[in-house]
Parts: structure tokens; C-alpha cells; sequence
């Protein structure tokens, strides 16, 4: 690529979130200049199930040469950014203390219909986190469970069902965010296990993962000293180049938490902290607040390191490759399917009865 052509689509490392129930015109203004790779929706940005599929809609005609993601954090239990008469699903630890992969299967099932009928096609899960420390309340009963080989088993369930049924799943947050107390939204979390741990226990999920095609995954700000003793997880090429892509082979697009989170914003700018997510290996960045003038001095930031050869290239190549790859693989060349109505598909009764199956587990 040209650095004319890495001008104009340098958006296609950015997944951005925005203000509002419609899309803004200074989102529409920094997809033309920029060519974003998609959107990410939050509870902000929800008034009621027929306002977000027209905001889907809408949000898809920002797209340039390749299809946008249009993406959520639908978890289930405390992250959740549809709420009813969306089906309100029981945290994921219920799925591991059912140890019914038959239920998750359902689950999972019933989660894609919902997500794709109001027009989401990736969603931020499932957490991949092995929960090993009980006083850890940011991961806490989002994980599938405190051992490694049930959050594999009941992940890989789930990623298998969403993609066949239409939604790209991604896998969170490596390289492990289970064992830490701290919470990454406001401060820096310390993992203080060796390599020899870390690669037995918190990469066990993750590999189950990659062997079962997940779309993406999505990294923590997270320090860990075993792999860089500096550096968030998200800015630390040891860990998401050397890691991730080298040692256990992931060939997909690896996705950065939100980078306005205070683990990496109190530490770095925009600007640095952007420029190091790439530089580091991620092939795409959510900047999931709602101001378009921060995403643009992020992106203008990633054109400036390439010119002065401060980031690498190819790199940036390699990074616009794996997006692409994936939306060829999720996105490109298919039809938006015709929906049912909302009404018979979110909430139904057959979805509220998972639900409360679930829950008996709690």
C-alpha cells in the first residue's frame, strides 16, 4: 500500500463508539475521511429494539469498500447494553456450574437470533477469563468458571454457535484478566503469575479459541511482568505479537480493550497509546468514547508514526489484511437476511425459558 492509500483507510483499525440514537453527522464526517472499520454500540446509544435496528441500518452505510462491524458487549449478567424486552440473560458462570454444553448451545442460539435481528453482526464475547481469584469483581461471574478446562469447553461452545448462526464472536481478554483485583476501567491490574502458570492455566481458554476459528480477540490492559514489565498487555509486543500471533498461531485480527479505559489513558495519550496498540500487534482499536475529534486525533496520530517511520508499514499492512480477511469471511457477499419481527423474536418465551434454566444455577 501506498501511504496515500494508508491515508485514506487508516479507519479500518478503529472501531469507534459515538453519542446518540442516530448516527451523528461527525461519525459520518470521520468514516468519509477515514473509511472506519465499524461501530460499537453502548446502553447510550439504545431507546427500544426498532430505534437500534435503524441504527444498525444507518450505521452500515458508512462503509466504503468493505462492510462495517457493527458490534456490542452482549455478555448476559452485568454486561449487557440490551436490556427488555431484549431477554435478559444470567451471568456466564451459570453456564459453567450447569456443565450442560446442551444448554449453551441454546443459549448461544437463542443470543445470535436476538443480536442479529436488530443488525449486530460482532459481539464482544465470550470472556475467555479463567476466575481464580475470588476478590476479583471486574471479571467475577462473567467467567464460564474458575478452572481453565470449563471456560475452554463452555467457550468454545459458544463461539461455534455464534458464528454459524451469523455473529462473530471475540474472545476476551488475553492474556488472562481472571487472577487480578484491580479494575483496568480505572487502574492498571497486576498479574503476578510466572510464564510456566500463565501459558498452563490463563492461555488454555484462548487456545481452545483459536482452534475453534473465534473471529477475533480482544486483549486487557493488563500488566504482566512474566512477558513486559512496563507495558499494558495491549501495548506490549511480547505479548500480543510474540504470544498471541507467534506462539499460539492466531491469524485473525486481534482487537484492543477500549483505549479511553484508565489502565492505558492514565498513562498515555491517545495519540502514544494508539500509535503502541498497533505497533504492539493489535490489528484493530476500540475507541469507545463519543467524541469524533479524539478517534480522529487518534487515527491522524497512526499516519504521522508511518510517514516518519516510527510504525512500520507492513505492520499496518498486516493489520488492514486480518480485518479484511474477517470481514470476507463474516461480512462480505452476504445479504442482510429479512427479519422477522422484533416482537416474535426478542424476549419470546422460549429465550425467557433459557434464561431461567440458567439461573437455577446461580
Amino acid at each position: 500500500m501506498s501511504l496515500r492509500d494508508i491515508g485514506r483507510h487508516i479507519g479500518q483499525l478503529a472501531i469507534v463508539g459515538f453519542d446518540g440514537h442516530v448516527v451523528p453527522a461527525d461519525l459520518k464526517a470521520l468514516a468519509k475521511e477515514f473509511d472506519l472499520a465499524g461501530v460499537i454500540f453502548f446502553a447510550r446509544n439504545v431507546a427500544e429494539p426498532a430505534q437500534v435496528a435503524e441504527l444498525s441500518r444507518e450505521s452500515k452505510e458508512l462503509a466504503r469498500e468493505l462492510p462495517l462491524w457493527v458490534s456490542v458487549d452482549q455478555e448476559g449478567g452485568r454486561v449487557a447494553r440490551f436490556r427488555r424486552p431484549f431477554t435478559e440473560w444470567p451471568p456466564m458462570i451459570a453456564l459453567g456450574r450447569s456443565g450442560d454444553e446442551g444448554l449453551a448451545e441454546r443459549f448461544a442460539l437463542a443470543l445470535a437470533a436476538e443480536l442479529k435481528a436488530v443488525g449486530i453482526n460482532l459481539d464482544y464475547t465470550p470472556v475467555l477469563d479463567v476466575f481464580t481469584n475470588p476478590k476479583n469483581t471486574v471479571i467475577g461471574d462473567r467467567a464460564f468458571s474458575e478452572r481453565a478446562e470449563e471456560v475452554s469447553r463452555f467457550g468454545r461452545v459458544v463461539i461455534r454457535v455464534l458464528q454459524e448462526n451469523g455473529i462473530a464472536a471475540c474472545g476476551k481478554h488475553f492474556p488472562g484478566h481472571g487472577d487480578t483485583i484491580a479494575d483496568s476501567h480505572h487502574e492498571l491490574p497486576l498479574v503476578e503469575h510466572g510464564p510456566d502458570r500463565i501459558r498452563r492455566v490463563e492461555l488454555l481458554p484462548f487456545k481452545a479459541a483459536i482452534e475453534e476459528k473465534v473471529a477475533a480477540i480482544m486483549t486487557a490492559h493488563v500488566l504482566v511482568p512474566a512477558f513486559d514489565e512496563e507495558k499494558p498487555a495491549t501495548l506490549a509486543p511480547s505479548i500480543v505479537d510474540g504470544l498471541l500471533k507467534r506462539e499460539l498461531g492466531f491469524d485473525g485480527p486481534v482487537l484492543s480493550d477500549d483505549l479511553e479505559m484508565k489502565a492505558v489513558a492514565s498513562r498515555y495519550d491517545i495519540a502514544e497509546a494508539s500509535v503502541g496498540a498497533i505497533a504492539a500487534g493489535c490489528d484493530g482499536l476500540l475507541l469507545c468514547g463519543g467524541s469524533q475529534e479524539r478517534q480522529a486525533t487518534a487515527l491522524e496520530a497512526l499516519i504521522r508514526a508511518v510517514e516518519q517511520e516510527r510504525l512500520p508499514l507492513k505492520r499496518v499492512e498486516d493489520a488492514m489484511a486480518r480485518q479484511r480477511r474477517a470481514k470476507e469471511r463474516f461480512l462480505a457477499g452476504r445479504r442482510e437476511e429479512k427479519q422477522p419481527p422484533l416482537a416474535d423474536v426478542l424476549g419470546r418465551g422460549e429465550h425467557q425459558a433459557i434464561a431461567e434454566e440458567m439461573a437455577r444455577f446461580l
